[in-house]
């Protein structure tokens, strides 16, 4: 078994209470969940059954690593 490490993106869905997920580096593979901890979990899924046809398509799956850390900053600007 070889192992990838892929970046995901986690973002609000603006019209409910659930949270959008995917990765940059395969584009059409996405997610979603009602937590954040839900999204991760299905969005690992999804990465999955997304290589695992890559693979059996003898598809290349590709790595980017280029991001490490992505977080939110809050800054104050005077007024």
């Amino acid at each position: 078994m070889k192992c990838y490490s892929f970046e995901i993106v986690i973002e609000k869905e603006p019209d409910d209470q659930g949270y959008f997920v995917y990765s940059p580096t395969l584009p059409g593979c996405f997610s979603n969940g009602l937590t954040i901890e839900e999204a991760k979990r299905n969005i690992r899924e999804a990465v999955q059954q997304h290589c695992a046809s890559l693979s059996a398509h003898g598809q290349t799956i590709n790595q980017q690593e280029r991001i490490v850390h992505i977080e939110e900053l809050t800054v104050g600007i005077p007024e």
